[in-house]
């Protein structure tokens, strides 16, 4: 299956409006800025006193409070506008990490493509699948982090116990520098790469591309399953 050829512009936008706009408005309530998979996208989780909710569904970036739902398109929208409907300054000061995406230009429209966004959203919601089920098979002695969508670098992420001590990252990412096709990884924290080199095909430790993934009929399967064959070389605890 072919990727939409406007897919790396359509993450770009969307991982700006994750970072600057959701990640944002949650750490000004509560100093946290990690994100969740949502019906076709992604979100803050609940926060604050009202609860909260600042999620984008499909084209639209949507506020939630104890007052009621607010819309907005993404499409042809501004980072500022966008920020300015969700709460909070796009120009204060402001850090995810060390590859926080750039600001940009704050008041340019913000071009969207919906095929790719389905495309983005789709994998994220494969992969969250994929993890839980993975994680759900794990003995207590694994003690999983939450998954979470990281504004940082726009990837859904957990990491697990293994052999030795050692941890494990688990991750879906739609694509980045390392990659501009989504992919699915497994990243050891130490330096074991236990058997064949085959599987061991990243710089940080293995992944499985959108390709590979899109040939079959089983999207979340054929994620669980490569997480899956990851912990068993690495030994599980």
């Amino acid at each position: 299956m072919p990727l939409p050829p406007d897919l790396v512009a359509t993450r770009t936008t969307l991982h700006r409006v994750a970072a600057h706009v959701l990640g944002r408005r949650r750490h000004d309530v509560t100093g946290r800025f990690g994100l969740r998979n949502s019906p076709g996208g992604f979100a803050t989780p609940a926060f604050g006193d009202g609860p909260e909710v600042v999620r984008v569904a499909g084209a639209s970036l949507v506020r939630e409070t104890v007052a009621g739902a607010a819309y907005v398109p993404v499409q042809g929208s501004t980072l500022r506008a966008l920020a300015a409907f969700a709460g909070t300054d796009v120009e204060a000061e402001f850090s995810v990490g060390a590859d926080t995406p750039a600001l940009g230009d704050v008041d340019a429209p913000l071009a969207r493509g919906p095929e790719a966004a389905h495309v983005i959203n789709a994998w994220f919601a494969h992969g969250w699948r994929a993890l839980d089920e993975v994680l759900a098979g794990l003995p207590a002695a694994a003690a999983p982090a939450v998954v979470q969508l990281w504004p940082e670098h726009f990837d859904a992420g957990t990491n697990v116990g293994v052999a030795g001590g050692q941890r494990c990252n688990l991750g879906v990412s739609p694509g980045d520098a390392f990659s501009d096709e989504p992919y699915a990884y497994v990243g050891p924290w130490g330096d074991e790469r236990p058997g064949t080199s085959a599987y061991w095909n990243a710089p940080f430790g293995a992944v499985i591309r959108w390709e590979e993934v899109a040939e079959g009929g089983d999207p979340v399967g054929a994620i669980a399953g490569f997480l899956r064959e990851g912990l068993a070389r690495l030994g599980q605890v």
